[in-house]
């Protein structure tokens, strides 16, 4: 199972397009917040029919806007 687990993870560092769950597991959080921060705006999935992804660079893009904002009120 470990493996079985390592293996998907392994696969997933390699896609352009995550699914929920993935992009979930990149970040280490709940599957809810990932569908949280996509209702708030925070988070740009991209639609492919009925489908929806989020590409590693939205990932990277959060997770710098956080970085960001923790920065800005450090240094007030």
């Amino acid at each position: 199972m470990a493996d079985e687990m390592q293996h998907h993870d392994a696969l997933a560092a390699h896609r352009l397009l995550l699914t929920p769950e993935e992009a979930a597991t990149v970040l280490r959080i709940g599957q809810t917040t990932i569908y949280a921060l996509m209702k708030a705006g925070d988070l740009h999935p991209v639609h492919i029919g009925r489908s929806c992804r989020i590409s590693r660079v939205e990932l990277e893009r959060y997770v710098s806007r956080l970085a960001a904002a923790e920065r800005a009120s450090a240094g007030r």
